[in-house]
């Protein structure tokens, strides 16, 4: 695979991922450039919900949004992302493929207090990143695994089975794994 094409990806944690903020993570990839990439955590909630983030915001809504929250990475743990599938472009939206899409603005946020979003989207706190050269080298050392991505595994599968519904679409199953590297 050529790594310009990470973009849109998902990298998945392989059991011989050295650092344990990322032990059985799926991230997918919203930028990938010569500069480094960034990338969201998909599979860790928090025991925070999208209601309590428009409360702190102070944007009401008429109803409850109990939606979880996830943790989007170590990065700047206190700032927001929506990953999602409706096609309004808002202030700052990216579209990362055909038809998932990621906006940092406060109109979104809006949009969602007022059930615009519905349920095809993830708020998330945080984010991941490399510096050029970084994850070229965690892959070269087996740290990932490069898995295609949809908005159903990212929308609609159950937190705890996104790395392993990922996973399963290529082949491979977490027991298949080694936690040693080693190159012939």
């Amino acid at each position: 695979m050529n790594l310009d094409d990470l973009k849109g990806k998902l990298l998945l944690a392989t059991p011989s991922m050295p650092d344990p903020n990322f032990k059985n993570v799926a991230i997918f990839i919203c930028h990938y450039d010569a500069d480094g990439c960034m990338g969201l955590v998909i599979n860790r909630s928090q025991p925070i919900t999208v209601d309590s983030i428009l409360n702190d915001l102070n944007i009401s809504h008429e109803k409850a949004v109990n939606f979880p929250v996830y943790a989007g990475g170590p990065i700047e743990p206190f700032r927001g992302f929506v990953l999602h599938d409706h096609s309004h472009h808002y202030e700052t939206t990216l579209s990362i493929s055909d038809d998932i899409h990621l906006s940092t603005s406060r109109d979104i946020i809006e949009d969602i207090a007022l059930g615009a979003l519905q349920h095809r989207y993830m708020l998330l706190l945080g984010y991941t990143g490399w510096n050029a050269g970084q994850l070229e080298k965690e892959l070269a050392q087996n740290d990932w695994i490069i898995a295609p991505a949809n908005k159903d595994i990212i929308f609609d599968t159950p937190v705890s089975e996104r790395w392993e519904k990922s996973a399963i679409q290529m082949g491979v199953r977490r027991e298949m794994l080694c936690d040693k590297i080693g190159h012939a």
